[in-house]
Formats: structure tokens, C-alpha cells, sequence
């Protein structure tokens, strides 16, 4: 059994976290709900995403369960907590140190670089903010990959590129074929196909995309 811990805060980024949630879900449904995905927030309140959502988390940052895998996503959210929230850094420094997998999707890698578990490792962020991140100091921007695995620490690029993280971490966790059986359910269809464990090379459209994540 796994039990995921995705960590959310106020304008976070939806598909940040969705994406990935769904993969860890549908992998454990295909696994006869063998394992737990959980929300945890600084408060038990509504959490507003940066679209608008309104998410309730399962648990606080005092009473959840030991995390296996954790997951930060990005957003406006990640780069004011990286600065704003000692409660949250504290808790991420403490928590990851405990977890087996370490996930960084889009800017959440900032707040993992500010909380340290991304210090001196090879990450993946957004492409709109590789420069600011490598500004931070002690981390190495990999600019070239859709995600980066380097030890225990698993980060990616913006937005649906967590999902291809998510699949690596599953097919890492459970073999190629599950991952590839997530996939499938999930109709999740990256152009050119390719294998859901490999890692995934950055096309030059993703660099001609003006969107940046809010």
C-alpha cells in the first residue's frame, strides 16, 4: 500500500495536482483500492485554487497519516508560500525527509527548492520560470525534459506534465504495464506515443507557448 500526500494551498495550480491525482487513483483502482491519495492543506477550510476551484482537503498539516509519496504543485500559490508560509516550508522539510518519493509539478519546485529538498539536485520547472528558479542558487535546471528524476526527488515541467511524472512514478512503483493500463483508462495520449515510464523529451512547441500558469 501507498499513501500519497498531495499538498494544497490557496492558488494552486488545478491541473497540477488533478492530473497526477487521477493517475494515482486509477492506479489504485486497478489495484483493488490498494492505496490512499489524500489532500492535505494548512487549514481544513476550502481551498481556492487559481482558477477558482474550491477543494476540501481530507487532513491538516498535524494529522494525516505518514505520507509515502509526496506532491507539491505549482501556481501563484507555490512562489508566495516559498516566501509567506514557514508553517508550510517547515512542514514540507519535515515530511519529505520521512517520504520514499518527492514530487515537484511545474513552480512547486520553488517551494521544494525553499523548503530544500531540491537543493543541489537536477530539476524540471515551468519553461516561463527555468531562469528565475536557477537565480535561487544550489539547483540545476534541466531544460530539455518534460520531467527529471534525480534520487528520491521527481519534478516536472507545467500543468499536464505532471501526469506524465505521475505515470514514471507508477510504472517506477507497479511495472511498465501498469502504468501503461493507467494510462489506457485514463485516455491520456501524449503526441508522439511513447512509453509511460521513459522520460519524456521537451517538443519546441512547449517553448512557443505563451500560457503562463497563475
Amino acid at each position: 500500500m501507498t499513501t500519497y500526500g498531495i499538498l494544497l494551498f490557496d492558488s494552486a495550480q488545478e491541473r497540477d495536482f488533478t492530473g497526477p491525482w487521477e493517475v494515482f487513483t486509477t492506479s489504485s483502482g486497478l489495484r483493488g483500492g490498494a492505496d490512499d491519495v489524500l489532500l492535505v492543506a494548512e487549514r481544513s477550510a476550502p481551498v481556492r485554487c487559481s482558477q477558482g476551484m474550491r477543494v476540501l482537503p481530507d487532513h491538516g498539516l498535524d494529522d494525516h497519516p505518514p505520507l509515502d509519496v509526496v506532491l507539491v504543485p505549482g501556481g501563484r500559490g507555490a512562489r508566495e508560500a516559498e516566501t509567506r508560509k514557514e508553517r508550510i516550508t517547515g512542514w514540507l522539510t519535515d515530511t519529505a525527509a520521512r517520504a520514499t518519493w518527492v514530487l515537484g509539478v511545474c513552480t512547486g519546485t520553488f517551494l521544494l527548492h525553499a523548503a530544500g529538498p531540491a537543493r543541489s539536485r537536477r530539476v524540471a520547472t515551468h519553461w516561463q520560470y527555468e531562469d528565475a528558479l536557477e537565480e535561487r542558487g544550489d539547483v540545476t535546471v534541466v531544460r530539455d525534459a518534460r520531467y527529471v528524476v534525480d534520487g528520491s526527488l521527481l519534478t516536472s515541467r507545467g500543468v499536464s506534465a505532471g501526469i506524465d511524472s505521475a505515470l514514471w512514478l507508477v510504472g517506477h512503483l507497479h511495472g511498465r504495464e501498469h502504468a501503461r493500463a493507467v494510462r489506457r483508462a485514463l485516455q491520456y495520449d501524449s503526441a508522439p506515443p511513447r512509453p509511460a515510464d521513459e522520460p519524456v523529451p521537451l517538443s519546441p512547441a512547449d517553448r512557443e507557448t505563451e500560457y503562463r500558469p497563475t
